[in-house]
């Protein structure tokens, strides 16, 4: 007899843990069932719901590539060093030789006057001024080209020891719209986070209002299981089944609308690239961030669901 206390013990606390798996799968499968028997109500609110997380999935892929692109266009653009007209061509190679030397610099090229004067003459409307010069006005320009491991920051110190060096008159660098690149970005990225979380507050206040509506449909049904003795979790399960396949859908349709943006930029983005010679390299979204769309909209789904369940069953109660 006492051996066989604990094997009936056992199977007791086994039968409440059994009960509530399978409660568990029924109330996902009929939460499905109740979504597909209604198929043109459940798809309306899954693409509102998929379209608000698609937003800023796609906010961040251009984001992304427009980062990307300023980083090929404008990160590696050379800076460019004017000597005074009285340095020859001794100091110049002089000077370009000290640059080389820095870990900053990864290549220096030396432009002579000459150089300068031919590609004046080679655009239009200077060619008839330049034979009327007796002298060569230009003076020797060396083309600096920071290295790639260089910040902003970086490029602006290289820029202020450049201006120090004797016989230099004057440096023109493109790092001002660099700067505002960058701070244009940092907006973005800020700005893209605050859009996805007023979005994921949409999606919460989507599931809720829907859960809402269905459980005050069946109040009478939930009444009557309540006066039998069911708990309140017991009551909002299926509801919270029911939040979850709603945020699980939405966030499978926002990660497919997401691709499809992907796919019909492909062909602007790939022209794009070939008209700058393969130095833009466009960015996709990672599938991990595609994978876990569906995740967070499903647990969104199930949040709002919950909320709102716990609200409805206690003013039934």
């Amino acid at each position: 007899m006492l051996a066989e206390t604990p094997s009936r013990g056992g199977r007791t606390r086994a039968r409440p843990v059994a009960s509530w798996r399978e409660h568990h799968g029924w109330s996902a499968a009929a939460s499905l069932r109740r979504l597909m028997s209604r198929p043109v109500g459940t798809l309306l609110t899954v693409a509102v719901m998929a379209i608000a997380l698609a937003l800023p999935l796609t906010f961040y892929l251009l984001l992304g590539n427009v980062q990307k692109m300023g980083e090929a266009l404008g990160q590696n653009q050379t800076v460019s060093v004017f000597l005074q007209p009285s340095q020859g061509g001794s100091a110049a190679q002089l000077a370009a030789k000290k640059l080389r030397d820095r870990p900053d610099v990864a290549a220096v090229t030396v432009k002579t006057p000459q150089q300068g004067m031919d590609d004046l003459a080679k655009m239009q409307g200077f060619s008839g001024a330049l034979h009327t010069l007796e002298d060569n006005p230009l003076p020797y320009v060396l083309e600096v080209l920071p290295a790639q491991s260089v910040s902003a920051d970086g490029v602006e110190r290289l820029v202020a020891d450049m201006r120090g060096i004797q016989g230099v008159d004057q440096v023109q660098d493109s790092g001002t719209w660099r700067q505002r690149l960058e701070a244009l970005l940092g907006v973005g990225q800020r700005a893209v986070l605050i859009l996805a979380v007023l979005l994921a507050l949409a999606v919460l206040l989507v599931v809720g209002n829907t859960i809402r509506v269905d459980i005050a449909s069946r109040s009478e049904e939930i009444g009557v299981l309540m006066l039998v003795g069911a708990s309140r979790a017991f009551v909002r399960r299926p509801y919270l089944y029911a939040g979850i396949w709603y945020g699980l859908l939405s966030g499978v349709l926002a990660a497919a609308f997401a691709v499809l943006v992907e796919l019909s930029l492909a062909d602007p983005v790939a022209r794009l690239g070939h008209a700058y010679a393969g130095k833009l390299q466009i960015d996709v979204l990672p599938l991990w961030l595609l994978a876990s769309v569906p995740v967070a909209a499903a647990v969104l789904g199930w949040l709002g669901a919950r909320l709102v369940s716990a609200w409805q069953l206690r003013k039934a109660a």
